[in-house]
């Protein structure tokens, strides 16, 4: 007869006693066949309910230990074979999570001024879709993305972009990072992909990690150059014509054209034109995308709402030439989308009632300020000069100093200021660039910034 103790048990009474006879059939108390007390029998032994047995019993089937025979009982199965794994109480996973550091200045953050976010507005939003639209918050969308939203993206891509594209060309993803493997897996990882130099070297990694070849292709005045693509033997080509990162190019209208020159020279060539940062160009009007001058579908359109809402909200999208919009449907229609109904309907509906263009505009405005006042801060500390200062969200300075760029950043880093030289973006360590570092201003504080110059000046 199976007895255990039952006194001091700090959880449900059928769980203490499966384990306890799951414990005795692994150590071998309990022998394969061996037949268990009944649930009245074991119930009346140990002065508890049959439902407790019951439930205990319950478990151990459902997991395999015992088995059940009509009108014979229960018995200890067959587990012969199974590895049982000692449980350590002494484990030390030692996972080592990088911890982020608190700067009293950080220069290279893209972070969105919290104040500035239309809390009140996507509150409202948020409501009224969970009000109205309770149905199709729970139906499972397609995997593009529910149809309310890309409509109100292919709205604002014509109204502020000039670009007509159908709804049904729009993909939604969480980040451009998952868009990125969708792409790669559509148009084939066989493929040599090329990135800009300097440019945001996090691409090579992800491609790297999908075991994609990636190359660097040298930019010049006027943009990544055909030369540099075919340098590299490039097949796809990851650009940002209307606003590089970091140097704050914008691609001539004829370097566009011979881009667009070199994807049609052989089948199989695409361009991914990354907009990331295009809503907040500081002069003129926003120059034309070369989705919207591409006529023949080589042209994969990128854009995300970080920049514009906030970097965590994770929704991005990408627009894709009719060809591969009706490969994607077929080859891809049994993947989920990755954002949620919820924050898809918010979207839209913050998109189609204006809200967004009225965000954005204001949000112009704000960074118009911001820049102007940071750019007088950095001019009069008059330890460096202003480099670049037409590149969106960021500016180039020039540190005239002796020390390399390598030492100006661990030196600030001692003092609490982060910040990222122009250096870092390129390839291979150039002496060109050196002395020149980017200052991502969306989140500064001025104050921190005046501080942060006085440091700065030391290293004169």
């Amino acid at each position: 007869m199976l007895t255990y103790s039952l006194e001091n048990i700090n959880e449900p009474m059928y769980l203490y006693l499966y384990k306890c006879i799951k414990n005795d059939i692994l150590t071998g108390k309990l022998k394969p066949k061996e037949k268990l007390p009944s649930k009245r029998t074991f119930a009346e032994n140990n002065g508890i309910s049959t439902i407790t047995i019951q439930n205990a019993y319950d478990q151990l089937i459902s997991e395999g230990y015992i088995f059940t025979l009509p009108k014979k009982g229960y018995f200890v199965a067959n587990i012969e074979g199974m590895n049982v794994k000692k449980v350590k109480h002494d484990v030390d996973l030692n996972i080592q999570i990088p911890e982020k550091k608190d700067y009293i200045c950080d220069f290279s953050s893209n972070e969105v001024n919290s104040e500035r976010f239309p809390f009140s507005v996507w509150a409202r939003m948020f409501r009224e879709v969970i009000s109205n639209e309770k149905e199709e918050l729970l139906n499972v969308s397609t995997t593009s993305g529910v149809r309310e939203l890309r409509e109100a993206i292919a709205k604002h891509l014509q109204s502020f972009r000039g670009m007509v594209v159908d709804p049904n060309q729009i993909v939604i993803g969480a980040g451009t990072e998952y868009l990125y493997g969708l792409i790669t897996e559509l148009i084939g990882y066989d493929k040599i992909y090329a990135i800009e130099n300097p440019g945001y070297k996090k691409l090579e990694k992800i491609y790297k990690n999908r075991g994609i070849t990636c190359k660097f292709a040298n930019i010049d005045n006027g943009g990544v150059t055909v030369e540099g693509l075919k340098k590299c033997k490039a097949e796809v080509a990851h650009i940002c014509p209307n606003h590089h990162y970091p140097m704050g190019i914008t691609m001539t209208a004829s370097r566009r054209y011979e881009i667009l020159g070199w994807a049609n020279e052989l089948e199989g060539r695409y361009i991914l034109e990354d907009d990331y940062d295009s809503e907040f160009r500081t002069t003129g009007k926003p120059i034309p995308t070369l989705f919207s001058i591409d006529a023949c579908e080589k042209v994969i359109y990128m854009n995300t709402f970080s920049k514009t809402l906030t970097p965590t909200i994770r929704i991005s999208y990408m627009v894709l030439p009719m060809h591969l919009a009706n490969l994607f449907y077929k080859k891809m229609s049994m993947y989920s989308c990755t954002v949620s109904n919820f924050e898809q309907y918010a979207l839209a509906k913050f998109i189609s009632e204006g809200h967004f263009e009225k965000h954005i505009n204001r949000m112009r405005l704000y960074y118009r300020r911001k820049r102007r006042n940071i750019i007088d801060i950095i001019k009069k500390s008059g330890c460096c000069e202003i480099a670049e200062n037409d590149a969106g969200l960021h500016f180039i300075i020039k540190i005239d100093t002796k020390f390399s760029d390598d030492e100006v950043k661990k030196k600030l880093d001692e003092k609490g200021i982060k910040i990222q030289a122009v250096s870092d973006y390129y390839q291979k360590k150039t002496d060109d660039k050196q002395h020149y570092f980017i200052i991502n201003y969306s989140n500064l504080d001025e104050k921190k910034v005046e501080k942060a110059m006085v440091y700065m000046k030391s290293l004169l």
